[in-house]
């Protein structure tokens, strides 16, 4: 009892974070039209069909924190002939994210527009502006919820609650916008650069309805950067990744690496192996909240991610916070062996 009663208090304390604040992915560029609408269609081929799932604090809730993700997108030619190597990018994208120790639930659904303008005539270069409307839903389900007027005295929390409870759902729309530029270079060398906004509309996010103070989802601002740089031979590369977002009081840097190596004796297949910090800013300070460990493969047109976050900060309880992560993105009639989108 006591321990469940603890594991209530954190989440409630909590649930001010889970309002202000947007989920997160680890492997950020698996979920593309998450991180920038201007990735959607962000590719060599006709269409892409992704999802990522993320299963945090297993070792210290009975119930962990899960987030799903899934999401396809198509690239095609614009109306009319046109010399160019212009594209346009048109995606649907669904998540969840639910803390099941007070059984609360967010949902959403979102379409993608994106325009790719070529900047030369060969096609090694494209600046992008996409757009995302979406519709968001937050539930709680108060039957998880124990109040003191419930508890008898003897058996247990079984009598009614006398709490004034307002509605347990509510729905919000959203509208996002990203730019994002890419370049090729040599070979297979790449180079991805982008910004994005999200929450424009700064949505209300109450279940007491419009106007209480303090609970809108905060505008996130965020700027992405990668490269995929080959080293000595074509079949060695560096892929270094940095993500910076800020939100409200909150602020987040995803940096790392991964090395990718070509496998097979025509390098169809590939083997990832990475390393990753993030640094997380709560009001003025900035304290490294996971080390992350990443391995991925490529087999022909499907990609495979594992990652493992390690917060080195001691949560209560005497266990350590963990979030394990796994992606798989198919990529369908590529043209080209030198795909142009940024991987994990």
């Amino acid at each position: 009892m006591t321990n469940r009663i603890l594991l209530l208090l954190f989440s409630i304390a909590f649930l001010p974070s889970i309002t202000a604040q947007d989920q997160h992915f680890t492997q950020f560029y698996a979920s593309p039209q998450m991180l920038n609408p201007g990735l959607t269609g962000a590719f060599e081929g006709r269409y892409r069909v992704s999802t990522v799932y993320r299963d945090q604090w297993r070792k210290v809730l009975d119930n962990p924190i899960r987030t799903f993700a899934v999401a396809g997108d198509l690239r095609f030619d614009p109306p009319g002939k046109r010399p160019s190597n212009d594209a346009i990018g048109l995606g649907l994208m669904f998540f969840t994210d639910k803390v099941n120790v007070v059984d609360f639930s967010t949902t959403q659904i979102a379409l993608s527009l994106a325009y790719h303008k070529a900047l030369d005539t060969e096609g090694r270069q494209f600046l992008t502006l996409g757009v995302q409307g979406g519709l968001s839903q937050r539930n709680v389900n108060y039957a998880s919820l124990e109040f003191q007027d419930e508890f008898d005295g003897a058996t247990g929390y079984v009598l009614p609650s006398g709490e004034l409870l307002p509605e347990n759902n509510f729905a919000y729309p959203d509208l996002n916008v990203g730019l994002n530029y890419s370049m090729r270079f040599g070979r297979s060398g790449a180079l991805f650069a982008g910004v994005a906004m999200h929450h424009i509309l700064e949505p209300e996010v109450s279940f007491y309805g419009q106007g209480v103070a303090g609970e809108k989802l905060y505008r996130k601002i965020s700027g992405q950067l990668s490269a995929n740089i080959p080293l000595g031979n074509s079949r060695t590369s560096l892929l270094p990744r940095v993500l910076f977002a800020t939100q409200g009081p909150h602020a987040q840097i995803n940096a790392g690496a991964n090395f990718r190596t070509a496998i097979g004796k025509y390098g169809s297949s590939a083997l990832h192996l990475g390393g990753w910090v993030r640094p997380v800013r709560n009001n003025d300070s900035f304290a490294v909240d996971a080390v992350v460990a990443l391995v991925g493969f490529e087999v022909s047109n499907v990609v495979f991610g594992f990652s493992y976050d390690l917060n080195p900060r001691v949560l209560g309880f005497g266990q350590r916070q963990g979030a394990f992560e796994i992606s798989i993105a198919y990529l369908g009639e590529y043209e080209n062996e030198e795909i142009l989108c940024p991987k994990f």
